[in-house]
């Protein structure tokens, strides 16, 4: 297989811009069966590339979301009592859960933010990962089809609400670490979802470099990810005439729920975006660089 061939395939069936690395790697890691998971910050295109590397190999993509409310039968499977009267523990009277279903299939079983699932549901996938076997109770075990594997996502531990996955389970993946694109790559992604036309250029310039700041700011832990650069470009793209004042309203529309602030800071978040959309209109952006 050409790999850089299928790099540039990928990018251009499914309008990847940039990751060439990162598609090389889950590229080659697909190739050789291992499991995978893909640790960044929200809205970098982790779920997106997997999806994309599944679809390119035609291969099936079964997701799951995790929290602390997906328990091991929402995983596995469980049995329906009705059916069960009927005609005991058999496969007839047993709903497959995600992770049964990709195993029988052979397909990609892709686990969004897999450090919020609970310990015990993580313990489930150990076996499967390792030796490509499930035990059902009452029903025996089930042998994983070529093919099947774990893609899994993960943000940063000083997220809040994650936990930290275990040492048997990191021990079964391959890890690929995925960081904010540079400034020329976001302007790209946002000039291409948000459907800006060429004279919208600025706003695609202005909406970007403004998100962008916020990572940068000394009272934001946490700043917005391109989706609100792609979110407030579409929203700029509306209005007739912008100002200052204009900017920098919609801006905190837009911002504000995407932001996390450091402990301790007492400004609210409106002046903080306000302070950042001021600074970029006035073309000191240098300082949040």
């Amino acid at each position: 297989m050409d790999i850089e061939n299928a790099i540039s395939e990928i990018q251009e069936k499914f309008g990847v811009v940039g990751r060439v690395r990162t598609l090389r790697k889950l590229i080659l890691g697909k190739m050789a069966g291992k499991h995978i998971i893909i640790e960044g910050p929200v809205g970098v295109g982790k779920t997106t590339l997997a999806h994309a590397v599944a679809a390119y190999f035609d291969q099936g993509f079964i997701r799951i979301d995790g929290d602390e409310r997906y328990t091991e039968s929402k995983l596995v499977g469980y049995f329906e009592p009705p059916l069960v009267v009927e005609k005991g523990w058999i496969w007839d009277a047993f709903v497959p859960g995600p992770l049964t279903l990709a195993m029988k299939n052979g397909s990609i079983l892709f686990i969004n933010e897999a450090n919020r699932l609970i310990e015990g549901t993580q313990n489930v996938l150990l076996p499967t990962m390792d030796e490509g076997i499930l035990i059902i109770p009452k029903l025996g075990s089930i042998k994983a089809i070529e093919g099947f594997l774990v893609v899994a996502t993960q943000n940063p531990e000083s997220y809040i609400g994650t936990t930290v996955l275990s040492e048997a389970l990191k021990d079964r993946f391959v890890w690929i670490k995925l960081e904010h694109q540079g400034y020329e790559q976001e302007l790209d992604i946002v000039k291409q979802q948000s459907g800006l036309d060429e004279k919208d250029l600025l706003i695609g310039e202005t909406a970007t470099k403004i998100t962008r700041a916020t990572r940068n700011h000394t009272d934001i832990r946490r700043g917005s990810s391109i989706r609100g650069a792609i979110d407030l470009a579409k929203i700029l793209s509306l209005v007739q005439s912008l100002t200052l004042e204009t900017v920098s309203e919609l801006s905190i529309m837009t911002l504000a729920t995407k932001i996390e602030l450091e402990d301790g800071v007492e400004r609210p978040i409106e002046e903080i975006i306000h302070e950042i959309v001021e600074a970029i209109l006035s073309g000191d952006e240098d300082r949040f660089l």
